[in-house]
């Protein structure tokens, strides 16, 4: 009883994530695009986000807001979108550099248009994570906590999340003083405390926090919180 519970439970969830998607296509709109992103809040590494279009009537078990998967069942789905056949994904990338020219929230929308352009075929619909969509001649929603809440940003979210820490896990290879690999460019103490000792690198984002000084330290806090 306990397990068939579980498994009704995992059923009615995946077809809730659903709904908005179908909802979009009764209004005429075919290939869906789901855009969610990684990486606002650190101090250190890009912002990446990610433009995924899944099948009609594909569903992905087990599929959830990243942020709520172990890192073995986030890398599990990841391969299982990025080699599926009929699933088309793009990734956008904004280095640190380029974030501190933009500030945070137009580096981000800039990352998702990066990724739509990368996908193969122009979407008719943007699902977007959050409060805004990126401006473009594409049709869009932008759908709050939707990696919570619909399939397609789910995926992208996913995506975006794995994409980000293999990136970081590069970094963490050239820089190891820098614990990349643990904290992904989080302002952690461990963070913290190898700044203050060995100094910045050019993949620290220097509007940000500690590294521009203690009166953003509140808005760095609100971004990683929510992000993470």
């Amino acid at each position: 009883m306990a397990k068939s519970g579980k498994k009704r439970a995992e059923t009615f969830r995946l077809k809730r994530l659903c709904n908005i998607e179908q909802e979009v296509r009764e209004q005429g709109f075919e290939s869906i695009a789901g855009i969610d992103e990684a990486g606002r809040g650190p101090l250190a590494g890009p912002i990446v986000a990610a433009a995924c279009i899944l099948p009609d009537g594909y569903v992905l078990r087990g599929i959830d807001d990243s942020k709520k998967l172990t890192p073995e069942l986030r890398y599990k789905l990841y391969q299982d979108l990025i080699l599926h056949p009929d699933i088309d994904f793009g990734v956008g990338v904004v280095e640190a550099a380029e974030i501190d020219k933009l500030n945070i929230h137009n580096a981000t929308l800039e990352a998702m248009l990066r990724a739509i352009r990368r996908l193969s075929i122009v979407p008719h619909f943007l699902l977007v994570d959050g409060c805004h969509t990126p401006e473009c001649d594409i049709p869009s929603a932008s759908v709050v906590d939707g990696d919570q809440k619909a399939q397609v940003i789910a995926a992208a979210s996913v995506i975006a999340k794995v994409t980000r820490d293999h990136i970081m896990l590069g970094y963490d290879a050239l820089y190891p003083a820098y614990g990349f690999k643990d904290h992904k460019g989080y302002g952690t103490l461990k963070h913290k405390e190898a700044i203050k000792k060995h100094g910045p690198l050019p993949i620290h984002r220097m509007s940000f926090g500690l590294l521009k000084g203690e009166e953003n330290d509140q808005k760095h806090d609100s971004l990683r919180a929510r992000d993470k």
